[in-house]
């Protein structure tokens, strides 16, 4: 059994150590000898956890996915039971899960860094187009969640539907995080949390 951890917990070094190389560098330089170097190993001991690249992309991408997975479930396990809340508290509430998604600090933005590589990779990768397709689903899926319980409580205009709506606020947010990690000297953190929170300001029915 310690042996097993022993390699479990080596996996996970060899995966952070690529991850460094991706925000650094581009996922086109993480090599395994490039990946090797950045965990202080020889790469056989790298080949020794990985049977090659595809493998590696594959553990390491999957590891990605679930890491902002269960950050996601953890913030909605801290927001609670939102039934009984109005509208503009669940858009607060839809505003701090969303921008779970977006770049708005340094460890988000080498994740986002990281997803945007691997999911522009795996048009060309095979092997991880599966995981690429389940990033997109999944992102699909929550933002559908949060719109709905929007508009169960009344926070959603009338004329809207949720299908349509669903697509736009997920393409805002892709466009967002995009632009944030590839040009951020053109969208800062601050104007992404100002346009997200726009576009949910902009779904509530008039007042007045």
């Amino acid at each position: 059994m310690p042996k097993q951890v022993d390699r479990e917990a080596r996996r996970r070094e060899v995966v952070d150590a690529l991850f460094r190389v991706v925000v650094r560098d581009g996922l086109q330089r993480a090599s395994l000898r490039t990946v090797a170097d950045e965990a202080g190993l020889n790469i056989g001991s790298v080949r020794h956890y990985f049977a090659g690249q595809e493998e590696l992309m594959r553990f390491a991408m999957r590891s990605m996915v679930d890491r902002v997975g269960d950050r996601l479930q953890r913030r909605i396990d801290e927001l609670g039971d939102l039934d009984g809340l109005s509208g503009p508290e669940i858009r607060r509430c839809a505003m701090e899960l969303l921008s779970e998604l977006l770049p708005l600090n340094d460890s988000r933005r080498a994740e986002v860094t990281v997803l945007v590589d691997f999911s522009t990779a795996a048009r060309t990768h095979p092997g991880i187009d599966d995981l690429a397709r389940e990033t997109a689903t999944g992102t699909r899926t929550l933002v559908r969640r949060i719109l709905t319980r929007l508009d169960t409580a009344g926070g959603l205009r009338a004329d809207l539907t949720l299908d349509t709506e669903t697509e736009r606020l997920t393409s805002l947010l892709d466009g967002l995080a995009f632009t944030a990690v590839l040009r951020p000297d053109v969208l800062d953190a601050q104007t992404c949390a100002t346009v997200l929170r726009a576009h949910l300001d902009d779904l509530a029915p008039a007042t007045g």
